[in-house]
């Protein structure tokens, strides 16, 4: 489980296909900062994805994207050179300081714009407001002031507005993650709080199981209940 705060960016060194046709693709990311702290096998998250540590040295880590990770994800159409978001799981018993993210992402969004709310965009101390365009399937998991992971980024909700989400960031989050180096018209991985889908389906389950008798005002009903 990860919580969406950044430990830190890489840089996408080589993205390889399968060499025969089929298999997995592979990526190679340089960060001299995590990659020592990884050991063959760990999972870590690349820009909201989690995936699996391989192939480690002193300054690189390497994972295979499965085909369902290419299909979703924005990953596999990462140039050489491309930062991106890296963070490792949270202990057990570790403050939860974000939200409770999987790096499991349920669909790819699109940058409208990120632009400073006060000063210039060389101004450090401005904020800035982020949005951007979500699949329509997932914006019944979205909700004002509720959480969402933007390319692995805990991030809270500032406006819900058909299907474009507006975000508020702060100075911090924009210079220590990849968000300043993303423009508009750049494709994003999207995760939603793993809290809705589950209300979701536990209320689509209540509704599968329930009889008329339950929501209905029938004769016998009213019998029943000294009517």
């Amino acid at each position: 489980m990860f919580t969406g705060l950044i430990a830190g960016t890489g840089t996408v060194v080589e993205i390889t296909p399968p060499l025969t046709g089929t298999g997995s693709t592979r990526i190679t990311v340089a960060s001299s900062d995590l990659a020592p702290k990884l050991r063959t096998g760990d999972s870590v998250a690349v820009s909201g994805v989690c995936l699996t540590a391989l192939n480690l040295t002193a300054t690189h880590f390497s994972a295979d994207l499965a085909q369902e990770t290419v299909e979703r994800t924005t990953l596999v159409h990462l140039q050489p050179g491309t930062v991106v978001n890296l963070e490792l799981p949270t202990p057990a018993g570790s403050p939860l300081g974000g939200h409770v993210v999987q790096g499991h992402v349920d669909g790819v969004g699109t940058i409208l714009s990120l632009d400073p709310i006060h000063g210039t965009n060389d101004d450090p101390t401005t904020d800035w407001r982020l949005r951007l365009t979500v699949p329509p399937q997932l914006g019944r998991y979205i909700v004002p002031q509720g959480s969402i992971t933007i390319e692995g980024i805990s991030l809270t909700v500032a406006d819900l507005t058909g299907d474009t989400v507006s975000i508020a960031i702060i100075p911090h989050t924009y210079a220590a993650t990849a968000l300043h180096t993303l423009r508009a018209g750049a494709k994003i991985n999207i995760e939603v709080d793993v809290l809705a889908k589950y209300a979701e389906r536990q209320s689509q389950s209540k509704a599968a199981q329930s009889t008329p008798a339950d929501w209905m005002l029938t004769e016998a009903y009213l019998l029943a209940n000294g009517y």
